[in-house]
């Protein structure tokens, strides 16, 4: 009976382990697409003298509004004539919002239109930290330097040069093309979702929006040799939540068993011991199911196998932590702690605060729930100071879906273009309101370097990365 029972159990390993064999074989690269053999010709000259005037203008966002200087992003709005006439002279503008600007470029069909989106506000700067001025629009040995070179005058840039270029080529697009820019992205304003308001109460339903995002990467998938364009179709929420805690006060030298102190530190290692559950979520089952047929065979054993090894992946990324345990979960980040103000005196309130980036059916509620449940403490309370959920799926089996994929792949011709979840927040969460087709890419080859640089310090951009960038929207538009 047990030489019966240790057989069928080896043979149930055997079938087991040939059946996840057989599955990695058959995991097989899907058809590529076949990238144009078109070349674009365009003015690097001009473009790098558009883009350093608009880095010259210091339009920098701040929460407090006392801070912002208006006049300069007046100055921006007031140099988009002068850089680009032949669009002043073809499209419509419409100013939206606290500072929006709406462009409409007349097609030749009627249709749901395509919405370019960028923001030309700006992060502040530590200019003493900077090895070049930030807002000088230097040149130098083939690199622009600035803020907003790479979030996002640079695609604003983009997408404008590529419209001037094909104006003056006699190019009409098949369709109505907007290009919508807020110059308040960088503290979530109010200017994006009056512009998605504007749209919604013409019944204007795009085709497709595009907005910052993804990029073209390397070395960022396990197993994958190749360059990889990344198009986020998801976005996660945020929600920005405290822990408050309250006490009588009293001298430090007769302190009770347990301070607030010491129990919302107990609350804080608390939630990270029990990080949320994870969730597969589309943008993620999809850029798996795309990337990890490129992937060696070892990993493909795994994500070939994901209806088995999910857990085991699972474990993988909460022990290696960032991006790749992001993809998988809410995450929850202590970035804020108050006390007491003097050593000897045990404080009457304290507090933490966290930002929390939340994935699929996870809501800003349900995220202050769970905390609750895991802290288990009745003296702390907690609150939700912000937040907003995690944006719709968009959709990745439609025309316009293959539309963009084919323009990035004419663009970065050796890339392996697929979805993916952006853990970042954007403007175009609003549009997820009017379409189902909302694409976060922004078209740009970066380094883990050039990424580091994306609100911090010496953010500069290669000139040949910002004329590719040209390139892209050209073919974008060409084909809308």
């Amino acid at each position: 009976m047990l030489w019966y029972i240790l057989g069928a159990v080896g043979a149930a390993i055997l079938i087991f382990l040939a059946v996840i064999v057989i599955r990695a074989a058959q995991f097989n690269p899907k058809p590529e697409l076949t990238p144009s053999t078109e070349e674009v010709s365009l003015d690097e000259e001009k473009i790098v003298k558009d883009m350093q005037e608009m880095i010259r203008c210091k339009t920098i966002s701040y929460n407090d509004a006392s801070l912002i200087d208006e006049t300069q992003f007046e100055k921006f709005r007031n140099l988009l004539p002068d850089l680009y006439p032949r669009i002043h002279g073809t499209c419509e503008r419409i100013f939206l919002g606290v500072n929006g600007i709406l462009y409409h470029w007349k097609g030749k069909e009627a249709g749901d239109p395509v919405v370019l989106m960028s923001h030309y506000d700006v992060v502040p700067v530590e200019e003493a930290q900077w090895e070049k001025p930030a807002f000088e629009g230097i040149c130098e040995d083939g690199v622009l330097w600035g803020r907003g070179t790479l979030d996002t005058k640079g695609t604003l840039c983009g997408i404008l040069e590529a419209a001037e270029k094909l104006i003056g080529d006699g190019f009409v697009p098949a369709h109505d093309i907007y290009f919508a820019f807020s110059g308040q992205e960088e503290i979530n304003g109010s200017t994006c979702p009056s512009m998605v308001d504007w749209f919604e109460e013409r019944n204007i339903h795009p085709a497709m929006v595009v907005d910052e995002g993804g990029a073209v990467v390397d070395n960022v998938f396990p197993g994958v040799a190749r360059e990889c364009a990344l198009i986020g179709i998801a976005e996660k929420g945020l929600t920005n939540i405290e822990f408050h805690a309250k006490s009588g006060g009293g001298h430090a030298s007769m302190p009770p068993v347990h301070t607030i102190v010491g129990q919302l530190a107990q609350a804080v290692v608390d939630v990270e011991n029990h990080p949320f559950p994870r969730q597969l979520t589309k943008p993620v089952r999809e850029m798996l199911d795309t990337l990890g047929r490129h992937s060696t065979f070892a990993y493909k054993l795994l994500f070939a196998n994901l209806w088995c090894f999910e857990g085991l992946f699972d474990k993988v990324c909460k022990k290696s932590g960032g991006e790749l345990n992001a993809m998988l979960r809410t995450t929850c980040a202590m970035t804020k702690m108050e006390g007491g103000k003097a050593f000897n005196v045990i404080p009457p309130k304290a507090s933490v605060g966290m930002n929390l980036r939340l994935i699929g059916t996870d809501t800003v509620e349900s995220a202050r729930s769970y905390l609750e449940q895991v802290i288990h403490n009745p003296n702390i309370e907690v609150t939700v100071y912000e937040g907003r959920n995690p944006s719709a799926d968009s959709d990745t089996s439609c025309p316009e879906w293959g539309v963009l994929c084919q323009a990035v792949a004419d663009t970065w011709k050796e890339a392996l273009v697929a979805p993916y979840l952006m853990m970042a927040c954007s403007d175009s969460w609003h549009y997820c309101r009017i379409t189902d087709r909302v694409y976060k890419f922004s078209a740009m080859k970066l380094s883990k370097e050039e990424r580091g640089m994306i609100h911090g310090n010496n953010e500069r951009v290669p000139v040949k990365t910002l004329v590719k960038t040209v390139e892209f929207y050209v073919r974008l538009m060409e084909r809308c």
